[in-house]
């Protein structure tokens, strides 16, 4: 990280409203929750994005994390939540490593593909796992963290402020390793691969570390998002929930690790009143904002903050 960088300033200052103006907000707090949750996802694909990859499958890892969560709360009794969180993550990211010794090979097309046909497996064999509730999945008991329950539906202030002190430190660790070497070398890969191996480095491992980090990221994600909702099912792993994310990333833009969580937020009150007030057409309605917000921001909505740190 450069002394130039005021990312993790921004982030702390995020941080501090949205905790104090939590107890204020009880009608919006779930929303917050869950956008939280899956701008952790989104987090991650913007860093293969700024790769020049496009995973279709990252509903993979969000489902994977979810139902380690799960598992471990109904099945292992295990209630800490940050044990909890950990667990997804842990258990997704070495699903990462393993995968990405294929995924690292391919590019393009290919890549989107195999990431899709992945995952379309797992939601497969959720469905016919009946010890995990099949179709219909199952309950996430609540967590708790020092001896007091924080998730559930009475109970929503403590897991929002547990997701938020989640997803700053994610972006902030995120944002130290975009400048990184490493990190660093995202734009030189995508740009022209020959001339990076030329430089030296490994573009295999290179591509590979970075998908760990999105895989590790959506399971963080979903972890959030079992523990918030209570509820997981296959569903979490099904190809429009990949496709959802890439939208939402690409509604974001790539240009700050804060630009997930932004078009997450904004994605998740469109949809959510777009169907209260209007429940027969609210796909049009979502559609009809979010084209729009795409037209006139084809850079996504980053580039607006982008654009007025330039002109002052």
């Amino acid at each position: 990280m450069t002394h130039t960088d005021k990312t993790p300033f921004v982030l702390l200052a995020a941080l501090v409203v949205l905790l104090a103006l939590g107890p204020f907000l009880p009608k919006s707090l779930f929303l917050l929750t869950m956008s939280l949750g899956k701008g952790l996802v989104v987090l991650g694909l913007v860093v293969l994005l700024r790769t020049g990859l496009v995973s279709f499958g990252q509903g993979l890892y969000y489902c994977v994390g979810a139902y380690a969560v799960g598992s471990l709360s109904q099945f292992a009794s295990v209630k800490n939540a940050v044990l909890l969180l950990l667990a997804g993550t842990l258990v997704t990211a070495i699903l990462a490593t393993i995968l990405g010794f294929l995924l690292a090979n391919y590019r393009g097309i290919f890549f989107a593909m195999l990431t899709l046909a992945l995952s379309m497996i797992v939601y497969g064999l959720l469905v016919k796992t009946s010890t995990l509730g099949s179709t219909d999945g199952f309950n996430v008991p609540p967590a708790s963290l020092l001896g007091k329950v924080i998730s559930g539906q009475s109970n929503q202030y403590p897991m929002f402020a547990l997701a938020c002190i989640v997803a700053f430190v994610a972006a902030v660790l995120t944002n130290s390793y975009l400048w990184t070497a490493l990190g660093q070398l995202s734009s030189a890969i995508r740009d022209n691969e020959i001339r990076v191996e030329y430089m030296g480095a490994s573009v295999r491992n290179a591509v590979h570390t970075k998908y760990v980090l999105a895989g590790a990221l959506a399971g963080l994600g979903g972890a959030v998002t079992a523990l918030a909702i209570g509820h997981i099912d296959p569903e979490m792993a099904y190809w429009t929930t990949s496709g959802e994310f890439v939208f939402v990333a690409i509604l974001g833009g790539t240009g700050s690790v804060i630009a997930p969580f932004l078009g997450s937020i904004i994605f998740e009150f469109i949809r959510t009143y777009a169907y209260q007030y209007s429940p027969n057409t609210w796909q049009l309605v979502l559609g009809a904002a979010l084209l729009l917000l795409i037209i006139f921001l084809p850079a996504g909505l980053w580039s607006v903050f982008a654009r007025l740190r330039r002109r002052t």
